[in-house]
Protein backbone atom coordinates (compact mmCIF):
# COMPACT_ATOMS: atom_id res chain seq x y z
CA UNK A 1 0.00 0.00 0.00
CA UNK A 2 2.85 2.36 0.88
CA UNK A 3 4.49 1.58 -2.46
CA UNK A 4 1.30 2.45 -4.38
CA UNK A 5 0.93 5.72 -2.45
CA UNK A 6 4.57 6.61 -3.12
CA UNK A 7 4.14 5.85 -6.84
CA UNK A 8 1.04 8.04 -7.19
CA UNK A 9 2.66 10.82 -5.16
CA UNK A 10 5.77 10.81 -7.35
CA UNK A 11 3.68 11.05 -10.54
CA UNK A 12 1.69 13.95 -9.11
CA UNK A 13 4.84 15.76 -8.00
CA UNK A 14 6.64 15.38 -11.32
CA UNK A 15 3.71 16.72 -13.35
CA UNK A 16 2.55 19.38 -10.87
CA UNK A 17 6.01 21.00 -10.74
CA UNK A 18 5.71 21.73 -14.45
CA UNK A 19 2.21 23.15 -14.12
CA UNK A 20 2.39 24.92 -10.76
CA UNK A 21 0.92 28.20 -12.12
CA UNK A 22 -2.06 26.32 -13.54
CA UNK A 23 -2.57 24.52 -10.21
CA UNK A 24 -2.63 27.87 -8.42
CA UNK A 25 -5.09 29.21 -11.02
CA UNK A 26 -7.41 26.23 -10.54
CA UNK A 27 -7.45 26.66 -6.77
CA UNK A 28 -7.91 30.41 -7.03
CA UNK A 29 -10.72 30.08 -9.56
CA UNK A 30 -12.45 27.43 -7.48
CA UNK A 31 -12.30 29.61 -4.36
CA UNK A 32 -13.54 32.65 -6.32
CA UNK A 33 -16.50 30.78 -7.80
CA UNK A 34 -17.40 29.14 -4.50
CA UNK A 35 -16.99 32.23 -2.36
CA UNK A 36 -18.40 34.95 -4.61
CA UNK A 37 -20.35 33.69 -7.61
CA UNK A 38 -22.29 30.88 -5.95
CA UNK A 39 -23.84 33.06 -3.17
CA UNK A 40 -24.58 35.77 -5.75
CA UNK A 41 -26.39 33.34 -8.07
CA UNK A 42 -28.31 31.84 -5.14
CA UNK A 43 -29.40 35.31 -3.99
CA UNK A 44 -30.71 36.14 -7.46
CA UNK A 45 -32.52 32.82 -7.89
CA UNK A 46 -34.08 33.01 -4.42
CA UNK A 47 -35.32 36.55 -4.89
CA UNK A 48 -39.06 37.25 -4.93
CA UNK A 49 -39.02 37.77 -8.67
CA UNK A 50 -37.85 34.22 -9.39
CA UNK A 51 -39.05 32.42 -6.27
CA UNK A 52 -42.23 31.17 -7.92
CA UNK A 53 -40.16 29.55 -10.65
CA UNK A 54 -37.93 27.64 -8.24
CA UNK A 55 -38.94 24.01 -7.88
CA UNK A 56 -35.80 21.96 -8.48
CA UNK A 57 -37.00 18.87 -6.65
CA UNK A 58 -39.99 18.56 -9.02
CA UNK A 59 -38.16 19.49 -12.22
CA UNK A 60 -39.06 17.50 -15.33
CA UNK A 61 -36.19 15.18 -16.26
CA UNK A 62 -35.32 15.51 -19.95
CA UNK A 63 -33.54 12.37 -21.15
CA UNK A 64 -33.30 11.98 -24.94
CA UNK A 65 -29.99 10.15 -25.35
CA UNK A 66 -29.44 7.27 -27.79
CA UNK A 67 -28.99 4.66 -25.07
CA UNK A 68 -31.72 5.93 -22.73
CA UNK A 69 -34.51 3.43 -23.65
CA UNK A 70 -32.19 0.44 -23.10
CA UNK A 71 -30.43 1.99 -20.12
CA UNK A 72 -33.71 2.70 -18.31
CA UNK A 73 -34.88 -0.91 -18.66
CA UNK A 74 -31.51 -2.25 -17.52
CA UNK A 75 -31.40 0.03 -14.46
CA UNK A 76 -34.94 -0.91 -13.35
CA UNK A 77 -34.10 -4.60 -13.83
CA UNK A 78 -30.96 -4.22 -11.69
CA UNK A 79 -32.70 -2.11 -9.03
CA UNK A 80 -35.45 -4.71 -8.56
CA UNK A 81 -32.86 -7.45 -7.94
CA UNK A 82 -30.42 -5.66 -5.65
CA UNK A 83 -30.31 -6.83 -1.99
CA UNK A 84 -32.34 -4.69 0.42
CA UNK A 85 -29.21 -3.71 2.33
CA UNK A 86 -27.92 -1.83 -0.74
CA UNK A 87 -29.13 1.76 -0.40
CA UNK A 88 -29.09 4.76 -2.74
CA UNK A 89 -26.56 6.50 -0.46
CA UNK A 90 -24.21 3.52 -0.74
CA UNK A 91 -24.43 3.66 -4.53
CA UNK A 92 -23.72 7.41 -4.53
CA UNK A 93 -20.55 6.85 -2.51
CA UNK A 94 -19.70 3.90 -4.74
CA UNK A 95 -19.79 6.23 -7.77
CA UNK A 96 -17.25 8.49 -6.03
CA UNK A 97 -15.02 5.47 -5.38
CA UNK A 98 -15.29 4.60 -9.08
CA UNK A 99 -14.25 8.14 -10.06
CA UNK A 100 -11.14 7.81 -7.86
CA UNK A 101 -10.45 4.47 -9.56
CA UNK A 102 -10.61 6.19 -12.97
CA UNK A 103 -8.19 8.86 -11.74
CA UNK A 104 -5.72 6.27 -10.40
CA UNK A 105 -5.93 4.31 -13.66
CA UNK A 106 -5.00 7.38 -15.70
CA UNK A 107 -2.22 8.36 -13.29
CA UNK A 108 -0.61 4.93 -13.57
CA UNK A 109 -0.50 5.12 -17.38
CA UNK A 110 2.74 7.03 -16.80
CA UNK A 111 4.19 3.58 -16.02
CA UNK A 112 2.17 1.23 -18.22
CA UNK A 113 -0.60 1.79 -20.82
CA UNK A 114 -2.35 -1.35 -19.48
CA UNK A 115 -3.69 0.78 -16.61
CA UNK A 116 -6.13 2.27 -19.13
CA UNK A 117 -8.20 -0.87 -18.52
CA UNK A 118 -8.54 0.14 -14.86
CA UNK A 119 -9.84 3.55 -15.96
CA UNK A 120 -12.33 1.84 -18.30
CA UNK A 121 -13.50 -0.45 -15.49
CA UNK A 122 -13.93 2.67 -13.37
CA UNK A 123 -16.25 4.19 -15.99
CA UNK A 124 -18.47 1.07 -15.90
CA UNK A 125 -18.60 1.10 -12.09
CA UNK A 126 -19.26 4.85 -12.10
CA UNK A 127 -22.24 4.29 -14.41
CA UNK A 128 -23.61 1.67 -12.02
CA UNK A 129 -23.33 3.91 -8.96
CA UNK A 130 -24.29 7.22 -10.53
CA UNK A 131 -27.23 5.92 -12.56
CA UNK A 132 -28.58 3.35 -10.12
CA UNK A 133 -28.71 5.45 -6.93
CA UNK A 134 -31.77 7.44 -8.05
CA UNK A 135 -33.38 4.47 -9.79
CA UNK A 136 -33.28 2.25 -6.70
CA UNK A 137 -34.85 5.01 -4.61
CA UNK A 138 -37.70 5.42 -7.11
CA UNK A 139 -38.28 1.67 -7.50
CA UNK A 140 -38.51 1.25 -3.72
CA UNK A 141 -40.64 4.40 -3.26
CA UNK A 142 -37.91 5.88 -1.05
CA UNK A 143 -37.24 9.03 -3.06
CA UNK A 144 -35.99 12.07 -1.17
CA UNK A 145 -35.99 14.74 -3.91
CA UNK A 146 -34.26 17.55 -1.98
CA UNK A 147 -31.68 15.38 -0.22
CA UNK A 148 -31.06 13.34 -3.36
CA UNK A 149 -30.61 16.42 -5.52
CA UNK A 150 -28.20 17.94 -3.00
CA UNK A 151 -26.02 14.85 -2.42
CA UNK A 152 -26.01 13.55 -5.98
CA UNK A 153 -24.89 16.74 -7.68
CA UNK A 154 -22.31 17.66 -5.08
CA UNK A 155 -20.82 14.20 -5.47
CA UNK A 156 -20.90 14.63 -9.25
CA UNK A 157 -18.71 17.74 -8.97
CA UNK A 158 -16.18 15.92 -6.77
CA UNK A 159 -16.19 12.93 -9.13
CA UNK A 160 -15.56 15.17 -12.14
CA UNK A 161 -12.62 16.73 -10.31
CA UNK A 162 -11.01 13.30 -9.89
CA UNK A 163 -11.76 12.15 -13.44
CA UNK A 164 -10.49 15.24 -15.26
CA UNK A 165 -7.61 15.57 -12.80
CA UNK A 166 -6.59 11.99 -13.56
CA UNK A 167 -6.77 12.68 -17.29
CA UNK A 168 -4.61 15.78 -16.87
CA UNK A 169 -1.93 13.83 -15.02
CA UNK A 170 -2.01 10.86 -17.41
CA UNK A 171 0.72 10.07 -19.92
CA UNK A 172 -1.41 11.21 -22.86
CA UNK A 173 -2.85 14.58 -21.86
CA UNK A 174 -1.41 17.79 -20.46
CA UNK A 175 -2.68 19.13 -17.16
CA UNK A 176 -3.93 22.36 -18.72
CA UNK A 177 -6.19 20.40 -21.09
CA UNK A 178 -7.67 18.41 -18.21
CA UNK A 179 -8.21 21.73 -16.42
CA UNK A 180 -9.98 23.28 -19.43
CA UNK A 181 -12.25 20.26 -19.81
CA UNK A 182 -13.09 20.33 -16.10
CA UNK A 183 -13.94 24.05 -16.17
CA UNK A 184 -16.14 23.81 -19.28
CA UNK A 185 -17.92 20.69 -18.00
CA UNK A 186 -18.49 22.43 -14.67
CA UNK A 187 -19.90 25.40 -16.58
CA UNK A 188 -22.39 23.07 -18.26
CA UNK A 189 -23.33 21.70 -14.83
CA UNK A 190 -24.03 25.22 -13.56
CA UNK A 191 -26.12 25.93 -16.67
CA UNK A 192 -28.20 22.79 -16.11
CA UNK A 193 -28.79 23.78 -12.46
CA UNK A 194 -29.93 27.28 -13.47
CA UNK A 195 -32.38 25.85 -16.01
CA UNK A 196 -33.67 23.37 -13.43
CA UNK A 197 -34.27 26.30 -11.09
CA UNK A 198 -35.91 28.67 -13.56
CA UNK A 199 -37.59 26.39 -16.12
CA UNK A 200 -38.33 23.34 -13.96
CA UNK A 201 -36.44 21.34 -16.58
CA UNK A 202 -33.60 19.09 -15.50
CA UNK A 203 -31.78 18.42 -18.75
CA UNK A 204 -29.70 15.24 -18.52
CA UNK A 205 -28.85 15.14 -22.22
CA UNK A 206 -28.21 17.53 -25.09
CA UNK A 207 -29.40 16.20 -28.41
CA UNK A 208 -28.74 12.48 -28.34
CA UNK A 209 -25.70 12.67 -26.09
CA UNK A 210 -25.58 12.33 -22.30
CA UNK A 211 -23.33 11.11 -19.45
CA UNK A 212 -23.71 7.44 -20.43
CA UNK A 213 -22.69 8.13 -24.03
CA UNK A 214 -19.73 10.13 -22.73
CA UNK A 215 -18.59 7.18 -20.61
CA UNK A 216 -18.90 4.84 -23.59
CA UNK A 217 -16.87 7.26 -25.70
CA UNK A 218 -14.12 7.40 -23.06
CA UNK A 219 -13.96 3.59 -22.85
CA UNK A 220 -13.63 3.44 -26.65
CA UNK A 221 -10.87 6.07 -26.58
CA UNK A 222 -9.03 4.17 -23.83
CA UNK A 223 -9.21 0.98 -25.90
CA UNK A 224 -7.88 2.76 -29.01
CA UNK A 225 -5.04 4.35 -27.04
CA UNK A 226 -4.06 0.97 -25.59
CA UNK A 227 -3.92 -0.94 -28.89
CA UNK A 228 -2.52 1.83 -31.14
CA UNK A 229 1.03 2.06 -29.81
CA UNK A 230 2.17 5.10 -31.88
CA UNK A 231 -0.33 7.20 -29.87
CA UNK A 232 1.70 6.52 -26.70
CA UNK A 233 4.59 8.68 -27.88
CA UNK A 234 2.82 11.47 -29.81
CA UNK A 235 4.29 14.86 -28.94
CA UNK A 236 3.66 17.58 -31.52
CA UNK A 237 5.50 20.92 -31.06
CA UNK A 238 3.16 23.91 -31.32
CA UNK A 239 3.92 27.63 -31.35
CA UNK A 240 1.24 30.32 -31.00
CA UNK A 241 2.77 33.78 -30.93
CA UNK A 242 5.11 34.03 -27.94
CA UNK A 243 3.82 30.74 -26.52
CA UNK A 244 5.32 27.40 -27.44
CA UNK A 245 4.88 23.86 -26.22
CA UNK A 246 3.78 20.39 -27.24
CA UNK A 247 0.48 18.59 -27.72
CA UNK A 248 0.06 15.00 -26.58
CA UNK A 249 -2.22 12.49 -28.28
CA UNK A 250 -5.24 12.94 -25.97
CA UNK A 251 -4.89 16.72 -26.17
CA UNK A 252 -6.25 16.54 -29.72
CA UNK A 253 -9.27 14.54 -28.56
CA UNK A 254 -9.65 17.09 -25.76
CA UNK A 255 -9.90 19.93 -28.27
CA UNK A 256 -12.71 18.11 -30.09
CA UNK A 257 -14.64 17.57 -26.84
CA UNK A 258 -14.04 21.20 -25.86
CA UNK A 259 -15.39 22.43 -29.19
CA UNK A 260 -18.55 20.29 -28.78
CA UNK A 261 -19.13 21.45 -25.19
CA UNK A 262 -18.57 25.14 -26.01
CA UNK A 263 -20.87 24.96 -29.05
CA UNK A 264 -23.57 23.20 -27.00
CA UNK A 265 -23.28 25.74 -24.21
CA UNK A 266 -23.57 28.85 -26.38
CA UNK A 267 -26.30 27.46 -28.65
CA UNK A 268 -28.35 26.55 -25.54
CA UNK A 269 -27.56 29.93 -23.99
CA UNK A 270 -28.92 31.80 -27.03
CA UNK A 271 -32.01 29.57 -27.29
CA UNK A 272 -32.92 29.82 -23.60
CA UNK A 273 -32.03 33.52 -23.55
CA UNK A 274 -34.73 34.15 -26.16
CA UNK A 275 -37.18 32.06 -24.12
CA UNK A 276 -36.59 34.04 -20.93
CA UNK A 277 -36.69 37.35 -22.80
CA UNK A 278 -40.12 36.38 -24.11
CA UNK A 279 -41.65 35.34 -20.76
CA UNK A 280 -39.93 38.14 -18.84
CA UNK A 281 -40.11 41.18 -21.19
CA UNK A 282 -38.72 44.58 -20.41
CA UNK A 283 -41.46 46.80 -19.02
CA UNK A 284 -41.05 50.38 -20.13
CA UNK A 285 -41.76 52.95 -17.46
CA UNK A 286 -44.15 55.73 -18.38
Amino acid sequence: MKRVFFTLSSIYWKKSRTFAPECVSVFGGFVLCSGILKPLIERILNSKRYKHMSNKENSVRIQTSILNPYEKKALIWMAERLPRWVTSDMLTWFSLFAAILISVGYLLTNYDPAWLWLASLGYVLHWVGDSLDGTIARVRNQSRPLYGFYIDHNMDCVAEFFIFGGLGFSAYMHFWMGLLLFCVYLGMEVYVMICAHLKNEFKLTYGKFGPTELRVMMIILNTIWFFVEPLHTVSVPVTVGPLSGTLLSMDFAGFVVLAILVFTYFSSLIKDGRYFAKIDPLIKKK
